[in-house]
């Protein structure tokens, strides 16, 4: 009777986990797109963790594929982070809709294009299409950003609280999109737009993004009206109602 009630009324997890767990996925956040190889010296001293502690940590997650060596005996991510992270993407369904978009507004900006989703105060790049511009700014998918800065940024502190399941106010709707220069770096411009689904709020922000240098005024109307339109697109498709008073060309 007693573990029927808690399997019932299971009880709170408590905020202190495991030390030897946290300390491992200390080690695994290390790494990123600046930083995807560090040696033990590098893991040592940016996880705090002497390097005894921290190589048979790292023993541990390379035999569970978490991490892997490499040939001059420095470590990198393992293929069972990408098999994860797949599923993690996989799991919103999302990608048959927004993989299209993004791969239109590559086409016709010559721009780079992403769709970010929120996790807690951080944006994660969820999809991402690149531009084939030898100078572009450089995301990949997977890679986290802080929530304060860029456009998306913005876009994710402003407009969070719409559920999007009535037509927003024109006078918000002209807030749209978000255009930010030369914050997350003084070369680097970004565009972006909230994407809603009915019944969920937003799920997420897609932005074009690239140099400073190329987004110039005359250019910048049309920009703007793509990443808008391409954000009506995607809403649109996931039943939302935010963008219904949005004047879209019926061959746009």
């Amino acid at each position: 009777m007693q573990n029927d009630a808690m399997l019932e009324n299971p009880p709170k997890l408590k905020t202190k986990g495991v030390e030897a767990v946290d300390k491992a996925l200390r080690i695994l956040s290390l790494f990123g797109s600046g930083n995807p190889v560090l040696s033990l010296g590098e893991i040592s001293e940016r996880s705090g963790l002497v390097k005894s502690s921290a190589l048979r940590l790292l023993i541990s997650l390379q035999n569970a594929g978490f991490i892997a060596m490499t040939e001059d005996r420095r470590y990198t991510i393992g293929v069972e982070m990408f098999r994860i992270g797949r599923v993690y993407q996989q799991s919103f369904q999302l990608e048959a809709l927004v993989r299209p978009v993004l791969q239109n507004i590559v086409r016709q900006t010559g721009e780079s294009g992403s769709y970010f989703r929120r996790e807690g105060d951080r944006r994660v790049c969820l999809y991402r299409e690149d531009s084939d511009q030898p100078l572009r700014e450089h995301v990949i998918e997977g890679e986290a950003v802080e929530i304060g800065k860029g456009a998306a940024g913005h876009v994710f502190k402003e407009f969070g609280q719409f559920s999007g399941d009535v037509p927003i106010a024109p006078e918000v709707l002209a807030r749209l999109p978000i255009v930010v220069l030369g914050e997350r770096g003084p070369d680097i411009a970004g565009i972006s737009a909230p994407v809603y689904a009915f019944n969920q709020g937003m799920i997420g922000a897609i932005a074009l993004s690239g140099p400073r240098s190329r987004f110039v005024q005359e250019r910048m109307d049309g920009l703007k009206h793509l990443v808008l339109q391409s954000a009506s697109q995607l809403s649109g498709a996931l039943r939302s109602n935010f963008y219904q008073r949005l004047a879209v060309p019926e061959n746009s």
